[in-house]
Parts: structure tokens; sequence; C-alpha cells
């Protein structure tokens, strides 16, 4: 049985915008995650080929790897049961937890979970903040979600500068990574998920799973894995 779909070609899935996992940077699919398969595709003597999610649940990203569309999905994709329900999933390369995004002019001293309370979240549908959303609002800690397509995530923030929601939940870096331009907004919060990320293959595939993790077992060793890493995610100060 051939690896992939098409012989000498992996088909990849990735939810943009995601940065700095995987973004469009001149008309062309980059970002962490992008590289990172490259360097695996690159080991494997197969070429890249990354393919656009666009659904409005991240969630529906894994039923393309059961009807046969794309050979697995990368995008900042935290192992959860659920998930690993429908597919099946690489070693953790990375490990997160989720950031809150306030608006430092109109709530500007947020600084702990306590401080959100009475504003509503902005999440999008399918994405994991979503748990840590519901639990702050059975918690009586937000006063209500308000939930956005995936690829909404501009939307999102747009709301969030003109005050029409209050927070927006997501992965950390990816979160840091939106605000940046966005003089209004900042990460108040890091809230401790330590949530590992996978590469997601089909259930039945796991010849291409176990050569992916082989692959990834050389990068760390080689260091290609550390200078991917330090590239995307510079540590404060270093």
């Amino acid at each position: 049985m051939a690896l992939t779909l098409t012989p000498g070609t992996l088909i990849v899935a990735s939810a943009y915008p995601d940065p700095p996992f995987d973004l469009i940077e001149n008309g062309s699919a980059g970002g962490f995650d992008i590289e990172l398969m490259r360097a695996i595709c690159a080991q494997l003597g197969l070429a890249l080929q990354p393919v656009r999610y666009s659904g409005g649940d991240f969630n529906g990203i894994f039923d393309g790897l059961a009807k046969g569309s794309y050979d697995a999905v990368i995008s900042g994709t935290t192992i959860t049961p659920e998930r690993s329900a429908v597919a099946l999933f690489s070693q953790p390369y990375l490990e997160f937890n989720q950031g809150v995004a306030v608006n430092r002019r109109s709530t500007p001293k947020v600084a702990s979970l306590n401080d959100l309370r009475g504003l509503t979240a902005g999440i999008q549908s399918g994405n994991t903040s979503d748990l840590v959303a519901k639990r702050l609002f059975a918690d009586g800690v937000i006063a209500n979600i308000q939930y956005y397509p995936y690829h909404g995530i501009a939307t999102a923030l747009d709301d969030l500068e003109a005050g029409r929601i209050g927070l927006v939940i997501k992965l950390h870096p990816v979160i840091s990574w939106l605000v940046k331009d966005r003089p209004a907004l900042a990460v108040a919060i890091e809230v401790p998920t330590h949530e590992k990320l996978g590469i997601a293959f089909a259930k039945q595939n796991e010849a291409l799973c176990e050569a992916v993790n082989g692959v990834l077992a050389t990068l760390h060793e080689d260091g290609e894995f550390a200078r991917l890493e330090a590239r995307w995610f510079p540590r404060a100060g270093g």
C-alpha cells in the first residue's frame, strides 16, 4: 500500500490564517507547520502539496482524512480524545497554553481570569479555546460566548477592538501574533492548558504516521526542529 493518496506527493490540509503555524505569504503557504512538513517531505522523498481548509468549524477538517481528500492535517492542531477518535495522530511536536486577548483601552486592568467578569468571549467554532470559554461561562466568570466561523478570526478581533465583545481566546502563540499589529489589543492572560500539538492522518494510515514519527525523531536529533522552533517561536529576551 502506498504511503500517500498520490504517489510521490503529500497532500496536507491546514486552516488559514493560523500564524505562526500556517499563513499565506505572497500567495504561498508558509509558517512553522508548513516548513516542518517541507522538512518531513524532504526526508521521505515526497513533494509537499498544501491545501486550504475553508470550513467554518475547525473539527470538520478531519472529515477530509476519512474521505481521502488529503493525506494529513497540520494546523497548530491540539490532540484531544474526540479528535483521536476520528484521526490518527503523530507524536506531539509542540506544547502550548491558551491566551486571552483583551482591549487595553476599554479594559485596561485585566490581569487574571476573575477580571473578565461580565465580558463576552469571542471563540472560533471547533477551536479548543471553546473548552476554556465554556468553563469560564459555567463558573459565572464571563457573561456569554460569541462564536465565529474558523476563518472569521479577523472579524472577532475587529469586534474586540470595537468593544462589541470583551475578549478573544486562542492558542497563545497564535493570538499573540494576531494582535501584534493592533495597538488597542494585548494578550493579558495565559491559561495553562498544556495542549500537545500533533499531525493528523487517516485512521487506517498507520504506515504514514509511523514514517512521519521517524522523521520527527531525526529532525530533533539533528537540530533542524530546534532551528525551526527558534525561528517561529523566539523566546523573550533571546
